[in-house]
This record gives structure tokens, C-alpha cells and sequence, in this order.
């Protein structure tokens, strides 16, 4: 019986810290399309909610999310004053390969780069594509990993509950 109260207790205090531990971006530079080094809580601390996504050239399904959501964008920053910054984590390789596809592309995005990959390594991730959404204070509150045709619109719809607090 006493091993039910103490795992359960230790259950609890776990499952309520880990509520209450906001995971945040972490201050790490990263560059621009022209090579200036930034660091991207100067585009996560804007008072709206920003979306991350990161992706690479040689990933098809990061390239069809964001096509899917060059499609809606207009609307997501008409209604809800969102803003996805597109973070490549090519290697520096491949890097002059980013410029010309997104201008290709035609992609209306903040586009920066990570092709040392240190912000990748500071949130933890493996695979891409891979999203975050920020709420106005640059806190992630929710995260996706992967793309399959309407996953934008799952998106859009935590974008929504986040605009609608």
C-alpha cells in the first residue's frame, strides 16, 4: 500500500512540474539569407505568436508543408498576426542551394539558417520537418514533428486557440 501513495505521489509532482516548466528558445545565433549572424529570440520576443519550422533542401515532405502553408499564410497573419520563420539546417555544403529555392519557391517567410546546427542541438529534435508554435512571449506551446497533407490545418487550429487566449 505504501508503495501505491509514494509512486503515485512521485507521479503527480512530475506530471505538475512538468506543466509548469515552459520550455522557451534559447538564445542562439543563427544567420540570415545574407550570412548576418542573429539571434533568434530577437524574432520569438515580438508580442505574437511565431511559428518555427525547420527544414532542408533535400527534405521533400519540409518543402510540401511549406507549400501547403504558402497557400493560407495571408490569411494566418490577416487573422491571427502570426509569423513563420523558416529555419534551414542544411550543412554549409548545400547551404548556397537555400537562397535560390525559396525564391523559386516564392515562399513569403522569414528565412534564416542553422548549418551548424546549434539551435537544432539547443531544442532537442531529430527529424524535420519540424514545428513550433510561440505564443507572444517567445514560449513554445505546441511542437510537430513530420508532415502529411493537413497538417497545416492543425496548425492553424492551435494557432487559433493561442490567438483566441
Amino acid at each position: 500500500m505504501d508503495c501505491v501513495k509514494y509512486c503515485t505521489l512521485f507521479l503527480l509532482i512530475s506530471f505538475s512540474t512538468g506543466l509548469l516548466a515552459q520550455k522557451s528558445i534559447p538564445s542562439v545565433k543563427v544567420r540570415t539569407l545574407k550570412g548576418q549572424m542573429v539571434d533568434i529570440q530577437a524574432y520569438t520576443n515580438k508580442g505574437k505568436p511565431v511559428v518555427l519550422s525547420f527544414w532542408a533542401t533535400w527534405c521533400a515532405p519540409c518543402k510540401k508543408e511549406l507549400d501547403a502553408i504558402a497557400d493560407i499564410y495571408a490569411d494566418w497573419q490577416a487573422e491571427y498576426e502570426v509569423e513563420l520563420i523558416a529555419i534551414s539546417i542544411d550543412d554549409q555544403r548545400a547551404l548556397p542551394k537555400v537562397g535560390p529555392m525559396v525564391q523559386s519557391k516564392g515562399w513569403p517567410y522569414t528565412i534564416l539558417t542553422d548549418a551548424n546546427q546549434q539551435l537544432r542541438n539547443a531544442l532537442n529534435f531529430q527529424s524535420i520537418p519540424q514545428t513550433f508554435l510561440l505564443d507572444a512571449s517567445g514560449q513554445i506551446v505546441y511542437e510537430h514533428s513530420g508532415y502529411v497533407p493537413g497538417d497545416e490545418y492543425e496548425l492553424e487550429k492551435k494557432i487559433k486557440e493561442l490567438a483566441e487566449k
